[in-house]
């Protein structure tokens, strides 16, 4: 009962927070306006040549049509499809893009987080990163690609979540793109989009470091990427009705950080603080390999953000620079509240910093001019700051590595001030951007990863257990968990 009492404070937190949230974006005082159906892409005709072969005969003379061998027939289309019209350049870029993305993830969040936990944990931290890659990368295969970016069949779910056509990538074939970029192969924009899906997860695990079950990681792993990024994905850039509110997320401030970082709230609250939390000193063992992790990082975030531009273009150049822009501004303003309260800085408060303004610029990169990419950064430093250390003090919830402190409340104030700085100078679909659209694309993102990763938290709970036994976390999960440890 005690624990549950601790736990209260957070959760009514995040109650109002996504009840302020729909009333910002006026959830509650009228009915989002109905997207309009997405058109189905036109499936060309079948081309049949007809070619008159004469065949001698002695008693009469035969016209036989054929097909020349030539002409291959062109592939059917699902309705999500175009047919291919390469743009080779693009596709150079969003394949190096794709590559960069993954850098994030592995090694780049492996290594960052694997730093900043204590020496026992640091192997079982870095193989968590290791489980999410493998699980999820066999997810999207499976059906997340189909449900967040193929057509439903039925209209009236359309809005909601796609449709099961590309199940297995049914249908992919080397002559297909997806409408949304019709110059990259499909199965290119599949595996770019792939290495987004495989971050919030990973992400989630900072939350919950050094007291998670690994077999209940895998399965929260499966289950949330399919019933919560999927759908959430599939609102915001499949044609969903977030998307159509007008709703903008160019690189996944919403779909990617305040998801997981919500995600890694729930999941804080629901399992309870660490052993000796509060009261033992819990330290960081190698802020090197942090630093090597958020400089894996920082490259990553350029494919990250510039490669949502899905070509090699004007916007590419623009989210580029706004990325770099955004990740110095943020990290001198940790610094300079970090300095005030504690008269030191700290590398791991630097790197932090530097990891709030990539968060905040993500749903902006390619909406807001240089200046506007400055003016995040400089405000995300002191957010993420002070939710990472004040609040979580006050509130007394274990986010082990700060998931939702940096990228729960970096990728609110990044969406948020995204309807703010958005500009048609850098992207014509900025137009008309403003807080109250934000707000409620958070409120519904918040509310959904919410509710369904508490469910699926139960489920877990239920079947393989969610937290390690008191032994295990006292020895440390390196030696307990997976037979591999530092040498000491």
């Amino acid at each position: 009962m005690s624990q549950f009492f601790n736990r209260l404070p957070g959760i009514l937190a995040l109650c109002l927070l996504t009840i302020g949230l729909f009333y910002a974006g006026g959830a509650f005082a009228e009915d989002a306006a109905a997207p309009a159906p997405i058109t189905e892409a036109a499936v060309p005709a079948t081309p049949v040549a007809e070619a008159a072969a004469a065949v001698e005969a002695a008693a009469t003379e035969v016209a036989e049509a054929v097909v020349p061998e030539e002409e291959a027939a062109a592939p059917t289309l699902l309705a999500h499809q175009a047919a291919l019209e390469l743009d080779a350049a693009g596709t150079s870029w969003l394949g190096t893009s794709t590559a960069l993305v993954l850098l994030i993830t592995l090694p780049g969040l492996a290594l960052f987080y694997g730093g900043m936990v204590r020496r026992k944990n640091v192997v079982a931290t870095i193989t968590q990163s290791v489980g999410v890659f493998a699980v999820v990368t066999l997810v999207w295969f499976i059906a997340g690609y189909s449900i967040a970016f193929s057509a439903n069949a039925d209209p009236a779910l359309q809005p909601y979540i796609g449709g099961f056509d590309a199940l297995f990538l049914n249908g992919i074939s080397l002559q297909t793109a997806n409408a949304l970029l019709p110059g990259i192969p499909e199965f290119l924009f599949i595996s770019f989009q792939m290495t987004f899906a495989i971050i919030p997860p990973a992400l989630i695990t900072g939350a919950f470091a050094e007291r998670f079950k690994y077999s209940a990681l895998l399965l929260l792993t499966a289950l949330w990427s399919l019933l919560i990024y999927a759908p959430i994905c599939h609102w915001v850039w499949g044609g969903g009705f977030l998307g159509s509110a007008g709703v903008l997320d160019f690189a996944g401030g919403a779909v990617v950080h305040v998801n997981s970082g919500v995600a890694g709230l729930v999941c804080a609250l629901f399992l309870g603080r660490r052993k000796g939390y509060g009261t033992d000193v819990i330290t960081a063992h190698n802020p090197v390999l942090t630093m090597i992790g958020a400089s894996l990082l920082l490259v990553g975030w350029i494919g990250f953000n510039a490669g949502s531009a899905g070509a090699a273009n004007e916007l590419m150049g623009v989210a580029l620079l706004n990325t770099i822009l955004a990740a110095a501004a943020a990290a001198l303003t940790w610094k300079i509240v970090e300095v005030i309260e504690k008269k030191k800085v700290s590398l791991i408060g630097m790197l932090s910093g530097v990891v709030a303004g990539l968060v905040a610029i993500t749903p902006a990169a390619g909406f807001v001019d240089p200046k506007g990419a400055v003016i995040i950064g400089l405000i995300a430093g002191p957010v993420c700051y002070i939710s990472s250390v004040w609040i979580k003090k006050l509130l007394r919830y274990d986010d082990s590595l700060d998931a939702f402190g940096i990228h729960g409340a970096g990728g609110l104030i990044g969406a948020l001030l995204t309807g703010v700085f958005a500009t048609t100078a850098i992207n014509s679909l900025g137009e008309g951007a403003n807080i109250p659209t934000q707000a409620l694309g958070l409120a519904w993102t918040i509310a959904y990863s919410a509710v369904g990763t508490f469910i699926i938290l139960i489920i877990c709970k239920f079947t393989t257990g969610l937290r390690v036994t008191d032994a295990q976390e006292a020895e440390g999960f390196d030696t307990t968990l997976h037979g591999e440890a530092l040498e000491h």
